[in-house]
């Protein structure tokens, strides 16, 4: 079964390349274009229309493979109901581990909890803890990354992979540059995070590839009650709090 399962994710592979060096003539391109076109534009339309009215929201990342039973998958819970308990809702990417936990602590206090779902071939099913009217599947990476930036009010980044890192990353080049305006991005877990933050002082930032103020970007911190205040403490600043 597994030699199988592993013949045809090369065949499939192979295939995908293969077509990518395929001559097309021009009705194929375009019938092909077109309604990959409209898909993205029901997407952006259906994102849109349900997370408009949503409120003030924290978007909690992190790593789809943390069981329910590690201390990761607990904290995001517990941070995911203070969230809602200081009047903001939670957005996750829909799925199991700690997008999980973040839907189940913010269910808990009856908090506004959305999902952002992606179909991938190892994570076919959203979890049971997003409201029904909050629940969105995407196809398509960037237009589910626009859904998270565009109505979130913060980010927390608990410890995750390359899906985590590439959410990361996206966020604070948008403030950096200034697409979107700065808003607070929390990192749980200093010890997960600090081999990569030493490598962007010591070797991005010793290249003047980033700045030392870019490094302000982000706040780490190691539990959830700081996770949630340094949320509170930057929109205090602006003398703004989420509506209750």
């Amino acid at each position: 079964m597994g030699n199988s399962q592993s013949t045809g994710s090369v065949v499939k592979e192979e295939s995908k390349i293969r077509q990518a060096f395929k001559d097309r003539d021009w009705s194929e391109i375009k019938s092909s274009d077109s309604w990959a076109i409209f898909k993205i534009m029901s997407e952006l339309v259906e994102g849109f229309e349900k997370l408009a009215k949503i409120g003030p929201c924290v978007s909690i990342f992190g790593s789809s493979r943390t069981k329910s039973d590690h201390p990761y998958y607990k904290m995001a819970e517990e941070i995911a109901a203070k969230l809602v308990r200081h009047g903001y809702g939670v957005i996750t990417g829909g799925g199991p581990g700690i997008m999980e936990a973040g839907n189940k602590g913010a269910r808990s206090e009856q908090g506004k909890s959305v999902g952002l779902n992606i179909v991938l071939p190892f994570e076919k099913e959203s979890n049971i803890y997003i409201d029904p009217d909050k629940l969105i599947s995407f196809d398509y990476f960037f237009v589910r990354k626009v859904m998270f930036v565009k109505y979130a009010q913060g980010f927390v980044v608990m410890p995750g992979g390359f899906g985590t890192l590439d959410e990361l990353f996206e966020s604070i080049t948008l403030i950096q540059t200034e697409k979107i305006g700065r808003f607070p991005i929390v990192l749980v877990g200093k010890s997960y995070w600090a081999g990569l933050f030493d490598w962007i002082k010591n070797t991005l930032l010793t290249e003047n590839n980033v700045s030392p103020k870019d490094l302000q970007l982000v706040s780490l911190v190691d539990n959830p009650t700081d996770a949630v205040k340094a949320i509170d403490d930057f929109y205090s600043k602006y003398l703004l709090s989420p509506n209750f």
